[in-house]
């Protein structure tokens, strides 16, 4: 754990302390405590320890990482028993409002000092005592859920072979500073939606804007868990969602089965939306805050100020190859002399899993799609039955980042593209607007007008554009199999969640004992 996360989870441990420190003040006057001992962190439970009779090590456990959080609330309850406070609605007050609930009740009419031998005496239900723990776990599950890591399921193999399908990860909220939610109210344990009754589990009826504690930007080539940032507007059925996105649907519904010179189907975007926008029964639209869209792991290869470049499936960063990690994997046609089997792959450690096996008549022989990182490629060239390997091309695509009809570029050869960086400025072209448009509109939240040159911002005619927050372009190490930058751009600064940190459970077939306990470095 770095210092940036220690310094993180005391800060959490000092807010929790002093959230209720102005109610603190007008009960320790009345209890004749020196009230200036309220508004100092840690000596004001000192004096609420020393009232309710608990052991010492109850005081010092508060300094714990995060199990001082929920030592630190449960003192928070038995301050409020001693002042004969014991319904439930009091004791989830004293935990989730506390900042409310201390100074509410320090001017009660009917709170008074009871003691702690009184306290003592109280006895609670058996259905109180479940009741109290069943509460308590939630909070606590709760606020470790939000502030510090967060169970993660590997749903899809566009990280193979780094991250595999079926691998359970907890992932870091510290890593890159804690976000503070967008929508405050929301249903414990779920995401956006609650299962079975397929509501919004979260109400928008309090809104926080982007802030991050202690942030730290996003390092080239960590692994990163960030919201979808195309999964602000969603088709809200089960075959759409995050699977065919809004704006993929867009394409789809605007072919205008027009060709152009090349051969290439001619897209109309503005027809595509108002096909969706005007059939709501069969597109029924919702939209999601940025913490409530749908979470994507992938690796971070360009940062804000870099320049991208893929040319022939190989990655360019500032003109230079970029990292290739050793788990990073593409696809090759494989031409074989005789029957190769995929458990001969196997005895010479090549992972075969979601490969296509089978064999097609190609150039009068045989072959194999093989999904390979560099070492493997290396062994199954070394094979005897193998004859040659061809990496996989691909032809100019329209569902490529930026969809316009003068970029014709596809995942294997791509950009030049310049990734924007907070504190950078642009001017404002038809050229550039079709890359950054998005981030000044959606995701900087500005009112563009304007076209060829002439353009307003905020009712403002402007020339230049500063960007406020950092980028990030994202791609999966399964380069041929995952939907990510190339398709659909840039990842904001606010739609980082954190850092992929720790495998802790793997399953495929039975357990993957391999990977058990897997700290995730590359």
């Amino acid at each position: 754990m770095s210092f940036l996360d220690i310094s993180i989870i005391y800060l959490i441990a000092i807010l929790i302390v002093m959230l209720p420190s102005y109610g603190f003040y007008l009960i320790f006057k009345k209890l004749n405590i020196p009230a200036w001992k309220a508004f100092v962190p840690f000596l004001n439970m000192w004096e609420i320890y020393k009232l309710t009779g608990l052991k010492k090590v109850w005081f010092y456990c508060q300094f714990l990482p995060i199990v001082g959080w929920f030592v630190s609330l449960w003192i928070l309850v038995e301050f409020a028993k001693l002042l004969g406070r014991f319904s439930f609605l009091d004791h989830a007050g004293a935990v989730l409002i506390p900042f409310i609930y201390f100074p509410y009740i320090a001017n009660h009419k009917d709170t008074r000092f009871i003691g702690a031998e009184k306290v003592r005496q109280h006895k609670k239900s058996g259905v109180r005592e479940w009741v109290d723990a069943a509460v308590f776990a939630i909070v606590a599950a709760t606020l470790i859920r939000a502030f510090v890591f967060e169970a993660y399921m590997i749903p899809t193999s566009s990280m193979e072979k780094t991250l595999l399908v079926n691998d359970f990860l907890f992932v870091s909220k510290t890593t890159y500073g804690v976000r503070v939610p967008n929508t405050p109210l929301f249903i414990p344990f779920v995401h956006h939606t609650v299962p079975k009754l397929e509501v919004k589990s979260y109400s928008e009826l309090i809104q926080l804007p982007y802030k991050r504690w202690f942030a730290k930007d996003v390092d080239r080539n960590d692994i990163v868990v960030f919201n979808l940032p195309v999964g602000d507007t969603v088709i809200n059925l089960p075959e759409f969602q995050s699977r065919i996105t809004y704006y993929d649907q867009m394409l789809a519904e605007g072919m205008t089965n027009k060709f152009d010179s090349a051969g290439k189907m001619i897209y109309d975007l503005e027809l595509g939306r108002k096909a969706i926008l005007n059939n709501p029964r069969r597109y029924p639209l919702i939209t999601r805050p940025v913490d409530k869209r749908e979470n994507y792991i992938k690796r971070c290869v360009a940062i804000g100020g870099d320049t991208l470049e893929i040319r022939g499936g190989k990655l360019l960063i500032n003109g230079e190859s970029a990292y290739v990690s050793p788990t990073q994997a593409s696809f090759y046609h494989v031409y074989v002399k005789s029957i190769l089997t995929e458990q001969m792959l196997r005895d010479r450690g090549v992972r075969i899993s979601y490969t296509q096996m089978d064999y097609a008549a190609m150039e009068n022989g045989k072959v194999l799609q093989l999904n390979l990182t560099e070492s493997e490629l290396g062994k199954v060239m070394q094979m005897p039955e193998v004859a040659r390997i061809e990496k996989k091309s691909e032809a100019p695509r329209s569902d490529v980042f930026p969809r316009n009809k003068n970029y014709a570029w596809s995942s294997h050869n791509f950009g030049p593209l310049w990734v924007p960086k907070r504190g950078a400025t642009i001017a404002l072209t038809e050229d550039n607007m079709v890359f950054y448009r998005r981030c000044i509109e959606v995701y900087e939240q500005n009112k563009v007008e304007g076209k060829a040159g002439q353009y307003s911002i905020n009712g403002v005619p402007a020339q230049e554009y500063t960007f406020k927050m950092n980028y990030y372009f994202m791609m999966g190490d399964n380069r041929d199999q995952s939907q990510d930058s190339r398709y659909w751009g840039f990842v904001p600064e606010d739609h980082i969640v954190g850092g992929a940190w720790l495998i802790f459970f793997s399953l495929e077939n039975g357990i993957r004992w391999d990977r058990m306990l897997k700290r995730i470095k590359d």
